[in-house]
């Protein structure tokens, strides 16, 4: 059987098989990260869905590359190594957009700093300001994490923390509340 091209045929199969399922897994992972991304405010999340977006882009083109020849094999690897470096270059730029965030939010925290003790509504404020600054510098960290390691589950475990420290935050804010809120309501 040999000589008869089969291997190829067999192997050219077995390429697509596994690219497709690839696409197929990265796709779905996308959709699912872009849209609880969007929902949870989560740049981490949009960032790793642009990662795997770029990986599905990159798993169509070798799919479209299998059974042809090597020119056109090689080019397909060229755009995977563009999609690469625009990849890393768009964490860096998350980076910085996350640096210029956590500068504003640090200047916030430390106007309404005087204020923490203040009425409630202040130390709400207070309570939002701080978890801002945590979630800037989580996000900066994920973005290092995620360009370093080439992963995204240190994106989704510091996404899983800000989540928890913020839902803990808006706790504190509803506990600090109600004893004065049903004090006013008990009034009117």
């Amino acid at each position: 059987m040999s000589g008869c091209g089969c291997e190829i045929e067999i192997k050219n199969r077995d390429q697509r098989r596994i690219l497709i399922l690839l696409l197929a897994i990265n796709s779905v992972m996308f959709v699912t990260e872009i849209i609880a991304g969007i929902i949870g405010d989560s740049t981490a999340l949009i960032a790793d869905s642009l990662d795997m977006l770029a990986d599905a882009t990159v798993y169509a083109i070798g799919l479209y590359a299998v059974g042809r020849n090597l020119l056109v094999k090689a080019k397909a690897a060229h755009i995977s190594g563009v999609f690469q470096i625009v990849l890393g270059l768009g964490v860096l730029i998350d980076i910085v957009v996350g640096m210029v965030a956590l500068i504003a939010n640090t200047i916030c925290l430390a106007l309404i700093y005087k204020h923490r003790q203040d009425e409630v509504h202040m130390r709400a404020s207070w309570i939002f300001s701080k978890n801002d600054v945590i979630a800037n510098l989580g996000v900066i960290g994920a973005g290092f994490l995620v360009a370093y390691t080439g992963l995204f589950w240190p994106g989704l475990i510091i996404s899983l923390l800000i989540a928890t420290i913020v839902i803990r935050g808006g706790i504190h804010i509803i506990n600090d509340a109600r004893p004065e809120k049903n004090q006013q309501e008990k009034t009117l």
